[in-house]
């Protein structure tokens, strides 16, 4: 048995017509289901569908043998116990630095909100800049006008949602798209079925 963990949302919706070409296909029956382990048209193959911040867990502790998320997610969470097999070129946006102007960005020490922790520290430490992080889980684009922080960082798409908020990004930090991620003891023990899983997935592309 062969188990998949996706990710809800806007992934999950790009991710099925590209599994549906790999020969995967989940009922919407399924979908719509209470049930937690979906079944799918192949009978040695199950799909659980989570919050994109817990599939690289679920694939990591083994629970699950492959999954697909946000490259975000990934540099927050690192790649303990899994491989990064596949760019899959879906749900793609820019991690990036955003504030009302480039003024706002010279301070000796910069007010960062973001819930990319991680990524942020990095990034800030690279380039040699002092910053305070300030965690938050969503509404980002109201920590610069309240003077929470002096700019964000966050996932840009269309940009629509920081210009309507007056924020402009300024500074590029990592391509972002969905990825494979495969548990590396599964990737040894049932390596034939993924590689062939791998392969179809890519064909699909």
């Amino acid at each position: 048995m062969l188990t998949i963990t996706l990710s809800k949302g806007r992934i999950l919706k790009q991710t099925l017509p590209l599994l549906e070409q790999a020969g995967l296909i989940i009922a919407k029956k399924e979908l719509n289901s209470r049930k937690l382990i979906l079944d799918t048209n192949l009978t040695d193959v199950k799909v659980i569908i989570v919050r994109s911040t817990d599939v690289p867990i679920f694939v990591q502790h083994g629970a699950t043998d492959m999954g697909i998320t946000g490259k975000d997610v990934l540099l927050e969470h690192g790649a303990n116990n899994l491989f990064e097999v596949l760019d899959l070129g879906i749900a793609k946006c820019k991690l990036m630095v955003a504030a009302e102007s480039k003024n706002r960005l010279k301070q000796n020490t910069l007010k960062v909100a973001t819930k990319y922790v991680n990524s942020t520290k990095r990034y800030f430490q690279n380039k040699g800049q002092s910053c305070e992080i300030i965690k938050l889980y969503g509404a980002m684009e109201l920590a610069p006008k309240v003077g929470l922080a002096h700019c964000i960082v966050d996932l840009v798409d269309t940009g629509n949602t920081l210009k309507a908020n007056g924020l402009i990004p300024f500074e590029y930090i990592e391509k972002i798209s969905s990825r494979l991620v495969v548990n590396i003891a599964s990737f040894r023990t049932k390596n034939a079925q993924i590689k062939s899983w791998i392969q179809n997935i890519e064909n699909s592309l």
